[in-house]
Formats: structure tokens, C-alpha cells, sequence
């Protein structure tokens, strides 16, 4: 971004057989100065599509987005699932790197990709605006098929929380690799919009089609076949919130910034309640909701306004329990408005709901208190010398505010999955190079939903569980 100079590199050896997260951690890793300030010109932030994204297996678009974290000041992946990551995979790009920054401050662009190349336009008529007003117009310039990637007002201001939004299905901003800063990083280069068009792309190639194809049909048995998984299951019916009730009985629920592992409002907040209410409003709400094309879980959800118009989607178990039983909220309107702020600011949900709860300790305002916290958030959105502090995450905000519960590793808040009642996600919290990270092993799985096992949850000889579950999920982002 410094000379706004645009290269193509083929791919390396070492990296040929590689995609998504370790594609996207090789790249920072041998290329970034640990050193550097993540979000100075030194750093490097990098997008990769899975080894078979792009093609028709099933469930299988999703991007990593990795750079050197502004939140752990380590390696740091996220991922999202868009169809950004197919259209990149469909053009043949196997990762696209950003480094640099434009000698212009505070001046942004917008990146386009498509069969016949890559090139540079100004996005400044995009500058200083929401998520939700911007990405209609973007569309509405460079067409409604496309793959969109931003970085929200969060980003332009450089705020810890950023995350990286793409569109989903049905182009909402609302798809987001949300975790450890890297829309800030994004921001820090000066890259409003990333656009990919693939009209006209080769397509992924495939070595042998039959193998793939048998390959294929056997996963999507296996998804179609578990409870969890299956059409009209778990997942399918209540989408990822139906952990809130589940977790809460575990004992496992962070509340009031993880004070308790139990929330008395569990119930209203839950997977169950989304579903029931959704389909008592009717109107734009649905469950069972695809984030991009070939998913064949569809866990996402549309949320709506008790006058059925669309509020926001998706309200998923992070985001439901972030807003929710952490900051003490039992009010899933409530709850809609704050996830859908974030996702017009371009905010992690996670961090965002961590830090309200850590400003909550601090006394800005009292738990269970809707009202203030959709203030806090707006003056996030706003850049007050408050929402700066806040916009920088939880540990920030305890640092500056003097809490001593601040629940993170490594700078990064811990997700909804309490270490006290399940201490397999603890060690995994404590022992990942990405911070308090749950999708860095989930051995949720086998200790509290018994898929992949059967655990005690409270044991705390997990070590090699904790190993194992890192590695596999290691190579699911990869794939």
C-alpha cells in the first residue's frame, strides 16, 4: 500500500499445498518482524481461502484472515464463512497479502479482484460511514454478485475490537472474522473494501473428480446423518444459541463478567427463544439460514422486530451470550440492537460484549442495564475519548478503569465457554499462541455435547485432550 503497487507472485513450493490458517500464519510468521507494531507498516495481513473451498464441498467457504494482532501482539487468525472466500478460490488466488501503508493519511481504497487482474480505486466517499449505508452502495458500483470485505469505523479509527466484515448470502454486512483486531490492522493499511468478482473465473482444479466427488457425498452423509448437524436438527432448528440453555446447565455460562457460570435469564436468551419468537413475529425472521452458498448446515438466523421487519442477523451463541448473560441482559431485542452495531461499526461481538461487561464492573453501568450499554456503544461508534477506550478492548478498559476481573489470555477476552466448569477450553485458552480463542481447539465437543467423546468436564488432566483438539482444528481452517 505505500507505492499502491500491485504484484502477482506464484506460489511458492512451500506454501502450494497449503490454505487457510496455515497458509495465512506460514505467511505471517516468515515474512513479519515479530517485533514490528502490528498496526505500523512492518506487519502484514493476510487472506487465504480453505484447500477446497471454491468447489463443491460441502460447508466449506470460509476465509482466514491473519496478521501479527493489535489485541495478543502475536500471530492471530480469524475466520468467517462468505462466499468471498469461494469467488477468491474460484479466481485461482491462493492468498492475497497486504503490507504497507499509504503515504497519504487517512486516505482509503478499495482493492478489486476478478479474472482479468487486481487494481486500486479511492473508497474516500466511503470514509467516516456504517457498514449498513456503505455496502449498498458499494454493491450497487460493482455489482450485487460479488465477495465484500471491510473494515468498519472501528477499523478506520484503528480500535483493538475490529474485525474484518464480509457479506453473506444475502449481502448483509454481517459475516466477520471478528477476532484479535485484525480489522484495525486492515484499517492500518488503508483498505476501506476488498471486492472479488469471479465472472468468467477457471474455477478450482480438481485432480481427480471421482475421488473428490465420493469424498464429498460421504461428508455431507455424515453432516446429514448428526443430531447436530442433520436437516431440521440442533443447529439447523436453533442455530448456535442452543448452547445458551445447554452451557447454563453445565454450570459453564460466563454472567455478569464471568462473576457466575449460571444466568437466571438463560432461558429468554436462548436458542429455544430465538426460534419461538422468530416464529411468532413472522415477517423478514427466519431460522435455518444459510451464510453462503453450499452450506448444508444453515445454523445462522435472521432476527426480527416485534413489527417483522428485519433487525439484524444473525444473533449466534457468541454474540447472543457476549451482549447477553455477561453484561446480565435477558432481552433478546436488546441483544439484536447491540450485535447489529457492531456489525455496522465493524466490531468483534466477543470483545466488544467483554469489554461492556468489564465497563459494568468498572460502574459506567450496572449489569442488566440495556439502556447504558447501548450508550457505550454508540460512544464507541462515535470516537469519544471514552469509546476509544472501549473500542481497544477489555483489557484496555480494565487497565484504564482498575478492574481486577478482566477475562482474558493475552490480551484477548475469553469467549462463552467458562474455564472453571470446562477445563479442556481452559487449557486450550491458556496454551494457544492466539489468546483466549475457543475456535483454536473445541473440546467442547466431547466434554460437555459428547461428539468425539465422552469427557468429565471438570477434570483437569487434559492436557493431551487439549493438544489433540488444537491440531484438528488447525487443520479444519486449513481445509
Amino acid at each position: 500500500m505505500t507505492d499502491l503497487k500491485i504484484t502477482e507472485q506464484k506460489v511458492p513450493e512451500k506454501y502450494r499445498e497449503m490454505g487457510g490458517r496455515w497458509l495465512t500464519s506460514s505467511i505471517i510468521s516468515d515474512e513479519v518482524d515479530p517485533q514490528c507494531h502490528p498496526l505500523g507498516p512492518n506487519n502484514k495481513i493476510v487472506f487465504a481461502p480453505g484447500i477446497v473451498t471454491g468447489t463443491s464441498a460441502p460447508s466449506s467457504g470460509r476465509i482466514s484472515v491473519g496478521a501479527k494482532s493489535p489485541l495478543t501482539g502475536g500471530i492471530k487468525e480469524a475466520n468467517a464463512g462468505t462466499q468471498f472466500s469461494q469467488k477468491m478460490a474460484r479466481l485461482g488466488i491462493h492468498a492475497l497479502i497486504v503490507e504497507g501503508q499509504p503515504k497519504e493519511k487517512g486516505k482509503l481504497w478499495l482493492l478489486k479482484l476478478d479474472k482479468d487482474g487486481a487494481e486500486l480505486h479511492p473508497a474516500d466517499e466511503w470514509a467516516g460511514k456504517g457498514l449498513h449505508e456503505a455496502y449498498p452502495s458499494v454493491l450497487a458500483k460493482y455489482g450485487e454478485n460479488v465477495g465484500l470485505a471491510a473494515t468498519g469505523l472501528a477499523g478506520e479509527m484503528l480500535m483493538a475490537s475490529a474485525g474484518v466484515c464480509f457479506n453473506d448470502i444475502d449481502n448483509r454486512p454481517s459475516r466477520y472474522a471478528g477476532r484479535g483486531g485484525l480489522g484495525a490492522v486492515l484499517g492500518s493499511k488503508g483498505l476501506k473494501f476488498i471486492v472479488v468478482d469471479d465472472k468468467g473465473a477457471p474455477g478450482v482444479e480438481i485432480a481427480d473428480k471421482d475421488l473428490f466427488k465420493k469424498g464429498t457425498k460421504k461428508l455431507i452423509a455424515a453432516l446429514q446423518a448428526h443430531a447436530l448437524t442433520k436437516p431440521g436438527g440442533a443447529l439447523n432448528t436453533y442455530g448456535t444459541a442452543v448452547l445458551i440453555n445447554i452451557m447454563n446447565e453445565a454450570g459453564g455460562l460466563p454472567t455478569r463478567n464471568f462473576s457466575d457460570g449460571r444466568f437466571e435469564g438463560a432461558a429468554a436468551t436462548s436458542g429455544e427463544a430465538i426460534k419461538d419468537t422468530t416464529d411468532e413475529r413472522g415477517g423478514a425472521g427466519g431460522t435455518g439460514h444459510s451464510c453462503h452458498p453450499g452450506c448444508i448446515i444453515k445454523c445462522s438466523n435472521v432476527w426480527a422486530r416485534p413489527d417483522g421487519s428485519e433487525h439484524v442477523s444473525c444473533i449466534e451463541y457468541e454474540s447472543d451470550w457476549a451482549f447477553g448473560a455477561n453484561c446480565g441482559i435477558d432481552d433478546l431485542d436488546a441483544i439484536a440492537e447491540l450485535i447489529r452495531l457492531c456489525n455496522d461499526y465493524g466490531l468483534d461481538t466477543i470483545e466488544t460484549g467483554g469489554t461492556i461487561a468489564v465497563a459494568m464492573e468498572a460502574g459506567l453501568a450496572e449489569f442488566g442495564d440495556a439502556e447504558k450499554a447501548l450508550e457505550l456503544m454508540k460512544e464507541i461508534g462515535s470516537g469519544t475519548p471514552l469509546g476509544m477506550v472501549l473500542g481497544n478492548g477489555a483489557a484496555t478498559t480494565g487497565s484504564v478503569y482498575g478492574v481486577v476481573r478482566v477475562p482474558g489470555v493475552k490480551g484477548q477476552n475469553m469467549p462463552a465457554y467458562s474455564p472453571r466448569a470446562v477445563k479442556g477450553i481452559g487449557i486450550v485458552y491458556a496454551t494457544t499462541p492466539m489468546g483466549a480463542d475457543h475456535t483454536a481447539g473445541y473440546t467442547i465437543n466431547p466434554e460437555i455435547l459428547g461428539v468425539g467423546g465422552d469427557v468429565e468436564a471438570l477434570n483437569a488432566d487434559k492436557a493431551e485432550l487439549a493438544r489433540s483438539f488444537q491440531e484438528d482444528a488447525g487443520f479444519i481452517d486449513t481445509s
